[in-house]
C-alpha cells in the first residue's frame, strides 16, 4: 500500500501501535477509580501548554507536558479538598484551562491558530521522530510500572482506606498515576485530537470490560481492540482525509455497538 511509503504514515502507526500497548491500562483504572472525565479534563488543558509553546516559539511537547503534569498534581489536591463533590475539580480545571489557552492563541498571530486547530482536532502529519521515541519510552515505563505495581494499584483502586491501612502512599500513588495519564495525553494528543483523546484511552478498556471478568484478560483483549481501531482508524483518515481522532473514535463505537448487540444475543 503506497500510504506506508510515507514517512509521517510510519511514523503514524509505530504511535499507534505504542499507544495500543498502553490505552486500555491507563484507561481501565480511569473506569474502575470513577475518574474517566479526569482524562477529558487533561486533555482540554493540555491545549493551554500547546498555545504556551507556540506562544514562547519552542516545542510545544514540552511545554504542554509542564503543563499536564502541574495540572495532574493540581488535580488530586482538589480531590482531596473536594472529597464529595470531586467533579468540581474538573469542572475548575477543565474550564479554567480552555480559557487560558484561549487568551494565549489570542496573544498569538494566524499562523499558531493554524496549529492550535492540528492539535485540536489531530494530524497525522504531525507526529515526529522525537515523539514516537518519546512515546516508546512512555510505553516501556506504563508497562513496568504495571508489571510491579499491579497488585498495589488494584487495592488503591477498589479500596483506597484499606490500601491507606496495607501502608501503601496513596496520595503519591495517585498524583503519580494523574502525572503518567497526563503525560500520555500530551504525547498522543498530536495525532488523535485534543478533543477525542480522552476516548482513545477510555473506549478500548470500556469495549474489554464486556467482553471478560478477568483484570488481565480485559488489559490483552482491550489491547487487541485498541490495535485494530487504531489502524482502521489511520487507514480510513488516510484515503477519505477526515481527522483520526474522529475516524479512530467512530470505529471504536462502531465495536462498542457491536459487542453490545452481540452480548445480548448470546
Amino acid at each position: 500500500m503506497e500510504m506506508f511509503f510515507y514517512g509521517f504514515m510510519q511514523r503514524a502507526f509505530q504511535a499507534s501501535i505504542l499507544i495500543s500497548l498502553i490505552a486500555p491500562i491507563l484507561g481501565l483504572f480511569l473506569i474502575l477509580r470513577r475518574q474517566s472525565l479526569m482524562a477529558d479534563t487533561l486533555s482540554h488543558v493540555s491545549l493551554a501548554g500547546v498555545a504556551l509553546g507556540l506562544l514562547l516559539g519552542i516545542d510545544p511537547t514540552w511545554t504542554n507536558i509542564i503543563v499536564v503534569v502541574i495540572v495532574a498534581v493540581l488535580l488530586e489536591y482538589l480531590r482531596k479538598v473536594y472529597r464529595s463533590y470531586s467533579e468540581i475539580s474538573i469542572a475548575i480545571l477543565m474550564s479554567g484551562g480552555m480559557a487560558v489557552a484561549l487568551v494565549l492563541m489570542g496573544l498569538n498571530d494566524s499562523g499558531a491558530t493554524l496549529s492550535i486547530t492540528q492539535f485540536l482536532f489531530g494530524s497525522i502529519v504531525t507526529i515526529s521522530v522525537q515523539q514516537v521515541w518519546m512515546l516508546l519510552s512512555l510505553t516501556i515505563l506504563i508497562i513496568v510500572l504495571y508489571g510491579v505495581f499491579r497488585k498495589p494499584m488494584y487495592t488503591l483502586t477498589f479500596d483506597e482506606e484499606t490500601a491507606y491501612t496495607a501502608g501503601l502512599p496513596v496520595q503519591v500513588m495517585s498524583v503519580l498515576f494523574n502525572v503518567l495519564t497526563g503525560v500520555t495525553i500530551a504525547l498522543i494528543m498530536p495525532i488523535v485530537g485534543a478533543l477525542l483523546v480522552s476516548a482513545i484511552l477510555i473506549l478500548p478498556a470500556a469495549i474489554s470490560l464486556r467482553l471478560s471478568k478477568s483484570f488481565n484478560g480485559v488489559i490483552f483483549i482491550g489491547i487487541g481492540v485498541a490495535m485494530l481501531g487504531m489502524i482502521l482508524g489511520l487507514i480510513s483518515s488516510y484515503y477519505l482525509g477526515t481527522p483520526p481522532g474522529a475516524s479512530i473514535t467512530i470505529i471504536y463505537i462502531g465495536i462498542f455497538s457491536l459487542t453490545s448487540m452481540l452480548k445480548k444475543t448470546i
